[in-house]
């Protein structure tokens, strides 16, 4: 019985909200295994992290910590050096990441060092005949690829907000053990984190995204009062077009060259939809257009479509969505 390891992110001290949905990824896949597989998971810190011991009502039979001075903060080459060797001693049938900026960053490290392939961005997971299936978008989200991986252990990173988080009635074990390790040549000395109260649109349930039809970076304020209006669960999104101008932060941008997002709802504001763009958002639950060319190729992909001037239909969806929280 091979287990499946589920790497988790924290910072501060603290278990990230992706994790939870690493965890969920990783028991979906256990259960699929032959055997009975268990969920192993895995965090690395300076100390004890809060909010570890809930893992367990999210599927993880066991929450093993590794502490060391050197991962208060990501440390790319200690990271990756602990965690292949707790895969290699461990002999798990699957690893799991978070397709996060970290995971992204972390994962294929990982997977070099245990001389496996990595399979990224993953949708959905099973198994057939012993082997993991993978699921992942391609061609810019036009098209789903079916990868199967051939050998143990299968690493694979899970895209965010999309295997949601399923609550079990089980707390889990907890093991915390100190190890051996240095940062290695690169050392993060600081992250800079976002402003009090906002979001990363990569981990937001509800995106307000712009784009070149706001005609100014000022306009930007159009797009936070609604993503305010829904309580703390939004954030604000751009196109590559608009950041590339310099109206919004690199951060915010949503596309190929930017996050993949997966929220339950995407609301594209002033946006035409280049193909580079909906490659980072067209997974999304529902999507929202809002655009007065009623030829833009966003509509193509929108569940919803108002065709109309933003500056007139995004003041009354605020209005009536303040109305809906009261």
């Amino acid at each position: 019985m091979s287990h499946v390891l589920a790497v988790l992110e924290q910072r501060d001290g603290a278990i990230r909200k992706v994790s939870h949905e690493v965890v969920t990824g990783a028991r979906r896949l256990a259960d699929a295994l032959a055997g009975g597989a268990g969920v192993e998971a895995l965090v690395l810190a300076a100390g004890p992290v809060r909010g570890a011991d809930q893992l367990g009502g999210f599927g993880a039979d066991k929450v093993i910590t590794l502490t060391n001075a050197a991962f208060g903060l990501y440390a790319p080459e200690g990271y990756a050096r602990a965690i292949a060797d707790r895969v290699k001693a461990g002999g798990y049938g699957a690893v799991v990441f978070a397709a996060s900026a970290t995971g992204k960053d972390l994962a294929p490290r990982v997977a070099a060092r245990l001389g496996r392939p990595l399979v990224q961005d993953v949708t959905d997971v099973s198994v057939q005949s012993g082997a993991v299936i993978a699921i992942r978008p391609v061609y810019a989200g036009k098209a789903l690829l079916r990868v199967r991986v051939a050998g143990h252990p299968a690493v694979l990173s899970l895209r965010p907000n999309v295997f949601t988080p399923v609550q079990r009635p089980k707390a889990g074990s907890q093991e915390t053990a100190a190890v051996d390790a240095s940062r290695g040549r690169v050392v993060v000395t600081r992250i800079k984190a976002a402003p009090a109260g906002s979001l990363d649109v990569a981990e937001a349930p509800i995106i307000v995204s712009g784009g070149r039809g706001l005609k100014e970076p000022a306009n930007f304020r159009v797009l936070e009062e609604l993503a305010a209006a829904f309580g703390g669960r939004a954030a604000v999104g751009a196109s590559r077009a608009v950041v590339d101008a310099g109206w919004r932060p690199h951060a915010d941008q949503v596309g190929q060259t930017g996050k993949t997002v997966s929220p339950t709802l995407y609301v594209a504001v002033g946006i035409s939809g280049a193909i580079q763009h909906l490659a980072g958002m067209r997974t999304s639950k529902v999507i929202v257009a809002i655009n007065k060319d009623k030829d833009a190729p966003i509509f193509k992909v929108a569940d919803y479509g108002i065709v109309g001037d933003l500056f007139e239909v995004v003041p009354k969806l605020t209005e009536e969505i303040r109305k809906l929280h009261g």
